[in-house]
């Protein structure tokens, strides 16, 4: 057994931080008498099950997959690199959880933390406290309102979506473009019963984007890229920053090193040019190192 001054300086933790996932219970402990014990048996199990490695140091095999935000970029990055991987678009929140559970070797994610401004950080940090990983720099992305072409309602902001009657599509909500909406529907005081929305959200971009186009919807929220694609209108309003996280040890992997290093390529910049609304300039930057 371990106190908690013993189990902070094995696991490199302030206490501090050992108290916060005490609380959580996130890290294996016991009460005896009143006073907090970690069984260290337990502890090395929880921190096998973070890093990946199951007891006695064979590695646990996770699946080649990018799971997460849907992403156009990302997608022919994926596969034009030869990286091997395999892209599941199924919502930022729902990407982490898989990568949480060994289920992915890659989490994609824009996702706006509404009380700090920040993107996808303050969500790693809570999903994965004391997770051996980092967060890597995919793009910055434009989003906005994609309308039809032409943009017959003059919809220009969120509040004219409300004026107009537009029926809008929504996302579900472990997409981030859905946590985006729900902020800026909250800054622009609009409750979302105020607005008409479709039967069913999209669970893509390029989903968004093909009920506006096939008439099914009149708006939605998503990136440039998808209303480009398909030749329609596009009202921008807010600029978010897209993230891979990967864990330490897989970060050197052959997959994911041919995907990052595809993506410092001319023919990455290229082609986030072409489709528009990217900014790559600071794509393979670490932005948070656990």
């Amino acid at each position: 057994m371990m106190d908690t001054h013993e189990v902070a300086a094995y696991l490199r933790l302030k206490e501090r931080r050992v108290y916060d996932l005490v609380r959580s219970n996130a890290l294996p402990h016991v009460r005896a008498t009143g006073k907090l014990l970690f069984p260290r048996a337990q502890i090395d199990a929880w921190l096998a099950a973070k890093s990946g490695t199951a007891i006695g140091g064979a590695a646990t095999t996770v699946p080649p997959i990018v799971a997460g935000s849907h992403d156009p970029l990302l997608e022919w990055a994926v596969r034009e690199s030869g990286s091997g991987l395999a892209v599941l678009a199924c919502g930022s929140r729902a990407g982490l959880d898989r990568f949480a559970e060994h289920a992915a070797v890659v989490a994609a994610l824009h996702w706006l933390d509404r009380a700090s401004g920040e993107y996808n950080v303050p969500l790693v940090r809570a999903r994965l406290p004391g997770a051996d990983v980092v967060v890597i720099e995919w793009a910055r992305r434009v989003q906005g309102l994609v309308v039809a072409a032409g943009n017959p309602l003059r919809l220009r902001t969120l509040a004219d979506l409300e004026r107009a009657k537009a029926r809008v599509i929504g996302r579900q909500p472990a997409a981030g473009s859905h946590q985006l909406l729900t902020h800026l529907l909250e800054q622009a005081a609009i409750a979302r019963g105020d607005l008409r929305w479709t039967a069913r959200p999209a669970l893509a971009e390029t989903d968004v984007a093909a009920a506006v186009h096939d008439g099914r919807a009149d708006a939605g929220l998503a990136i440039e890229a998808a209303a480009r694609a398909h030749g329609l209108g596009f009202v921008a309003l807010a600029s978010e920053r897209m993230d891979l996280v990967v864990r330490r040890r897989d970060y050197f992997e052959p997959g994911v090193q041919a995907l990052l290093a595809f993506a410092r390529s001319s023919e990455m910049r290229e082609h986030a040019a072409a489709l528009r609304g990217y900014d790559v300039g600071e794509t393979g930057r670490v932005v948070f190192n656990a």
